[in-house]
């Protein structure tokens, strides 16, 4: 591998482990709460700005013509799971239903654009709007486990995601069908790739 390459890589795995070590004191010292999670959205959003070590060439989206728009590059996630840091690549096109986590997450923009809408359940177990925010370099969304939101991708993006748990992990995720007026359970998530750097 060209020594530029391998440079880049560990200044990269050294950018990623620093800002998971003060986001894991984050969590220490706050718990989790609104105001910690800004502090955690705040800390991602200087890691994203390091756009010479975040790039599609880097974490390129699926071929066109495939069978998903957007996959996902593990980035980080300690031995028991937590912090699980994502980069989601898009080639727009793509969207969510309406969902929860059931941990805490934190998206955050590095190129592109995402438009996240926020929900509240209705008396009926629906689900109403109640705003939106666009993800872009800069600015990102944070989310307590039973808070609900969709994402929308009309272009090519490429974006972190974090979770106080892995995705695998994440069993009893809810989604809205609205066509059925009913909620149902997130399959797995079919498409994380391995992006942690050999440690030596």
């Amino acid at each position: 591998m060209d020594k530029k390459v391998i440079d880049k890589v560990e200044e990269r795995r050294q950018a990623v482990d620093g800002a998971v070590a003060d986001i894991r004191a984050i969590e220490a010292r706050d718990g989790i709460t609104r105001s910690s999670l800004a502090k955690i959205r705040q800390r991602l959003i200087q890691l994203a700005a390091r756009t010479d070590l975040f790039t599609v060439e880097d974490f390129p989206p699926p071929e066109p013509g495939g069978k998903r728009q957007s996959c996902l590059y593990r980035l980080a996630e300690d031995e028991d799971h937590r912090y699980a840091l994502y980069a989601n690549s898009s080639l727009g096109g793509y969207a969510t239903p309406a969902h929860n986590h059931t941990t805490w997450a934190v998206i955050v923009g590095v190129t592109g654009e995402e438009l996240n809408r926020f929900y509240d359940r209705t008396a009926e177990n629906g689900v109403r709007e109640k705003g939106q925010h666009v993800v872009r370099a800069g600015s990102g969304v944070s989310f307590m486990p039973e808070d609900l939101h969709s994402i929308h991708i009309d272009a090519p993006l490429l974006n972190f995601h974090m979770y106080g748990l892995a995705l695998e992990q994440l069993t009893r995720r809810e989604f809205y069908k609205p066509e059925l007026h009913a909620w149902d359970i997130f399959p797995p998530h079919t498409d994380i790739r391995e992006a942690r750097p050999a440690r030596q």
